[in-house]
């Protein structure tokens, strides 16, 4: 086993998105009087996610950003929700909320030790833009943003996993999809990623169905990814803990 870098999906598996979205939405609506059930409009607008990306994936709409379909889909939720009153920056800013997420408690330390051993990237269908953002806000130590963008496709299509590999310029099998969705799992295993089931992440209670790999927190790839190259987890000081 030759691991050399490990592919993070990114909302629910390093990021805490419902809760982050939930209050920036709160935030706007405060600011402007609108008083909605704003936990119900952050799953609204979740749930638009993969049928807007199954859009592009049909090729009934031509490759489109993430912030973009995130903006079809906050456009029809503030006629359905009764948003009235936003003006186009301040719609703007909502769409942004993606960009602003808070990580979960272990992942900023966890990616920082893995990073001296580690290449490390989103594997995300985060656009570039927005990846970028939310790792500068949230200290997110990525090595690149690779995903769905450069390469032009949403997983769980085979060219996001394929492509991300090859622009790390590693074998498939020398890349570990590390993601919080059963679904990313088993599309990146199929064409030869490595993978680890984040059951720290937005699990809800969602069992391993088929990974390499569990872990409770960050932390634990360390130890797993060594052992998986043959390389004496000790030997590495510091990595082994948390102090």
């Amino acid at each position: 086993m030759d691991i050399k870098a490990l592919g993070f999906d990114v909302f629910g598996t390093v990021v805490d998105w419902r809760t982050s979205v939930a209050r920036e939405a709160e935030a706007v609506g405060r600011a402007k009087g609108i008083d909605v059930d704003w936990t119900a409009f952050e799953v609204a607008w979740r749930k638009l996610y993969q049928p807007q990306m199954q859009r592009v994936r049909s090729r009934e709409l031509p490759w489109t950003k993430l912030d973009d379909l995130h903006r079809m889909s906050l456009d029809r939720l503030i006629v359905e929700f009764g948003l009235k009153g936003l003006s186009e920056e301040e719609t703007d800013h909502l769409n942004r909320a993606w960009h602003r997420l808070d990580p979960w408690p272990d992942a900023v330390p966890g990616l920082t030790r893995l990073k001296t051993r580690y290449a490390l990237t989103t594997l995300s269908n985060g656009n570039v833009a927005l990846m970028v953002n939310m790792a500068k806000r949230a200290g997110l130590p990525w090595d690149a943003i690779l995903g769905a963008e450069p390469t032009r496709h949403y997983k769980p299509d085979p060219e996001a996993y394929l492509g991300t590999a090859d622009y790390l310029g590693v074998r498939p099998d020398q890349l570990m999809l590390v993601a919080a969705h059963n679904g990313d799992l088993a599309a990146a295993s199929k064409v030869g990623l490595r993978t680890a089931f984040a059951r720290y992440g937005d699990t809800f209670g969602t069992v391993n169905s088929g990974a390499d790999f569990e872990l409770n927190d960050v932390h634990e790839l360390v130890s797993i990814v060594d052992e998986l190259n043959g390389t004496p987890v000790a030997a590495v000081d510091g990595l082994n803990g948390r102090d």
